[in-house]
């Protein structure tokens, strides 16, 4: 018996963030795209040699990404835009960004949505949400009459340059399936599957040259495989690994599933002809007896045992209590985490300043590592091997178990007060906004923005000296206060109709609020990729949650007084804040997620009584945490919704509540959504030209909304016909009542010579679009 040690994929980003670094710089155009390229490779040639010091004995390569690992594989099968091709060869740097954050040079014309002469004007793709994960995509676009052709070589590139430098790693590809079933039609009403065949014979290249280069095994990441499929589904996976089978010989496959449970998919997944399969054992431990009991005898299992998505350390002993009787059923196994580590921190030796005691009880991504290569080392040659090793491991998981830290009486006492009153508004939304137009007297189409404005190099610079204790607080208040009051009378100046303060004070949309709640701790280092180039640092919710003191309400007053318009209060959601955090996993998601509830609760409270008449409670997250599984949404929307509820609902009627989603599909959650109540949705639909529309329409939505017009993760600035069109296209399916006009996400990563135009163009598309809706 032999287990062997792998690994499915690892951050991209660098410890110290040095990818995002070079992507900047060379989108600024201060580096050149020989500087970005050899930054990349020296990114792979470290994250190899980590991995090979670890004990990891199955290294991946082209788990590596410029920007995102789903556009890898569309560039790489040809599927790029006819928009993008007259930008540059389609493997291409100029393509492959214009594709993943729209590009626009030159003076655009007024209406102009296409590049023409010397002007281009090209959106990005639409991104939307990884399964349940919080790290973005580019969705493929496909045509009913799509040519695929290997138009990228990286994975063999990546495979070679792995090579040269000693390392005969697994070469990492999504596979053609899922890759399918996340595309979508651009030109018509037609199934992606129906690409398949057309579509088989250029995976079919990629593998065979894989093979050439002298891979052995090539990981092919099917994650549809959790989901619920239908007949075709199936049979497509049956199809393409059959040919597969037929067409490349000499190589091995190790499909790899994670996020859930196979489920009713087990038998489609065993019968098909691969040499290996991976299963998530963390996310559904419940399936390793059936994976082994009807696995066939010559099949590599790849064991998911240690959490992918998550920071606590592993319990080394159960799960050496729970490997060793399968491990003696199979002649050889692997061990791996359940999924790419790409959602995790890199590096827990980086924390210098983190609680010691929290520290202990945490695994970053190398540290997982290490926690898989004693598994391997007691599977193999017996637990006395790494004996002390074990003892710690037991030490730290009683202590976190035990401490005082984690368990707040006072919390849970609370929390089993709640009863249906609190998540309940007393007046009716029909009756509600009767009195908050007669208290806020807005125009038709209102415009607002989404709440955060730059965070320019001056605000994060003042950010880092106040941390270093080089800029006292008086001195960064003041500057905090010369950025809003500046937002405020910009604002005003180009007649935005709601305000908002800008943010100026904030890190993140999460991170600043689980700074000042209980139960939370921070990190200097643990960043993870959310798309690109944007990174977050997760707060860890380690204890029981709880609000010691107000912490929005001092800026608000202070924005609110320097104008006679509405400032909207900005506050983070519960559920938004647990999925953007690593939560604790020793009780239900849903009682941590009520007692962040009851925490905003207070924050909202405290704003109205400070005068605040409107409340945006953001919930970008509400659509991720939906499960993969249809039979398990409705569980999880019962106390999602009721956790926003449990917010909005202390308030008095004229006070109007907002809540803003993002990147998401709605159209099977529409009813709970509705059941939010909230006064005001803003959503996004400017890459999606406003489908999204469509499932509040069928739905006849009863609040209002604001549909998002202008797409600010494209650096690209939208004409006000552009989208003065989006928003006739808006009220085709709602009335002009119920319509809000703003971005479709914050603007706390775009740069002001963007925002500035852009807004002042979607202010003039609203006052056009009053003119012809209203």
């Amino acid at each position: 018996m032999s287990v062997i040690v792998a690994n499915l994929g690892f951050p991209r980003i660098g410890p110290r963030r040095e990818l995002k670094t070079a992507l900047e710089a060379f989108w600024s155009g201060k580096t050149s795209e020989a500087d970005l390229l050899e930054t990349a490779a020296a990114l792979r040639a470290a994250t190899w040699a980590r991995q090979k010091a670890l004990g990891v004995e199955v290294i991946p390569s082209n788990d590596f990404s410029l920007y995102d690992q789903v556009l890898d594989t569309s560039v790489t099968v040809g599927a790029i835009p006819a928009i993008y091709r007259p930008l540059g060869a389609a493997d291409s740097l100029a393509v492959y960004f214009a594709m993943a954050r729209g590009t626009q040079t030159g003076v655009a014309e007024e209406g102009c949505s296409h590049g023409h002469g010397a002007h281009t004007d090209v959106p990005a793709q639409e991104m939307t949400k990884w399964f349940d994960t919080n790290y973005h995509y580019m969705v493929p676009e496909v045509t009913a009459n799509q040519n695929f052709a290997l138009t990228s070589t990286k994975a063999i590139d990546q495979f070679k340059e792995a090579k040269a430098l000693g390392y005969h790693t697994r070469p990492v590809i999504l596979g053609p399936v899922t890759w399918l079933l996340l595309a979508k039609a651009k030109d018509a009403a037609f199934d992606p599957l129906t690409l398949l065949p057309a579509l088989l014979p250029v995976y079919s290249e990629l593998l065979s040259r894989l093979r050439d280069a002298g891979a052995d095994w090539v990981q092919i990441d099917e994650p549809a495989l959790v989901l619920d499929l239908d007949a075709r589904a199936r049979e497509a996976f049956a199809t393409a690994y059959r040919h597969f089978a037929d067409t490349v010989g000499g190589l091995k496959l190790m499909l790899a599933t994670y996020f859930g449970a196979l489920g009713d998919n087990l038998d489609t997944a065993l019968a098909l002809p691969v040499a290996g399969l991976h299963v998530d054992l963390v996310r559904a431990p419940e399936q390793l007896d059936a994976v082994v009991a009807r696995a066939r005898p010559d099949l590599l299992l790849s064991l998911g045992v240690v959490d992918g998505r998550n920071v606590w350390k592993a319990d080394l002993g159960a799960l050496l209590n729970r490997l060793e009787p399968v491990a003696g059923q199979f002649q050889k196994l692997q061990i791996a985490p359940s999924c790419s580590l790409l959602h995790t921190p890199i590096d827990l030796a980086l924390e210098t300043k983190l609680d010691a005691q929290v520290a202990s009880w945490l695994a970053f991504g190398a540290q997982k590592l290490e926690e898989l290569a004693l598994l391997g080392k007691a599977l193999n040659g017996g637990r006395a091997a790494v004996a002390d090793a074990l003892v710690a491991n037991a030490y730290a998981i009683a202590d976190r178990r035990a401490s005082p830290l984690v368990n707040n009486p006072a919390v849970r006492t609370r929390l089993a007060g709640i009863d249906a009153g609190w998540a309940r508004r007393e007046t009716p939304f029909a009756e509600r906004i009767k009195a908050q137009q007669a208290v806020l007297n807005l125009p038709p189409l209102p415009t607002t923005t989404i709440g955060s404005f730059p965070q320019t190099a001056e605000v994060r610079k003042a950010r880092a000296a106040h941390g270093k204790g080089v800029l006292d607080q008086a001195g960064y208040d003041a500057f905090l206060r010369e950025e809003t009051e500046r937002a405020i009378r910009w604002q005003e100046e180009i007649d935005i109709d709601v305000l908002v303060h800008g943010e100026f004070e904030r890190n993140d949309m999460v991170q600043y609020f689980g700074e000042q709640l209980a139960g939370f701790a921070f990190t200097r280092a643990a960043w993870v990729q959310s798309y690109g180039s944007r990174c977050v640092r997760p707060p860890i919710i380690y204890g029981d949650v709880s609000r010691p003191q107000p912490m929005t309400v001092a800026w608000w007053r202070y924005a609110q007084s320097l104008t006679d318009r509405p400032v909207k209060g900005m506050l983070t959601g519960p559920v938004t804040i647990l999925q953007w955090s690593f939560v604790r996993d020793d009780q239900p998601r849903s009682d941590t997620c009520r007692q962040i509830a009851l925490a905003i609760r207070d924050e909202v409270v405290d704003l109205e009584a400070a005068g605040a008449k409107i409340i945006q409670i953001d919930e970008a997250a509400l659509r991720e945490g939906l499960p993969l599984r249809r039979a398990d949404w409705q569980h999880y929307l019962d106390w999602a919704v009721e956790s926003f509820r449990i917010t909005a609902s202390g308030v008095r009627p004229e006070t109007q509540i907002h809540t803003h989603m993002c990147y998401s599909e709605f159209n099977d959650i529409i009813e709970s959504i509705g059941a939010m109540d909230a006064d005001v949705i803003s959503i996004e639909t400017s890459r999606s030209k406003m489908e999204l529309l469509d499932a509040f329409v069928t739905y006849k939505y009863p609040n209002e909304i604001g549909p998002g017009v202008y797409d600010i993760h494209s650096p690209r600035i939208p004409a006000t016909r552009e989208m003065e069109e989006l928003l006739l296209k808006a009220g085709e399916r709602l009335s002009a009542g119920q319509l809000w006009v703003n971005p479709d996400c914050g603007l706390k990563t775009r740069k002001w010579e963007d925002v500035k135009p852009a807004l002042v163009n979607m202010v003039d598309a609203a006052k056009a679009a009053r003119a012809a809706l209203v």
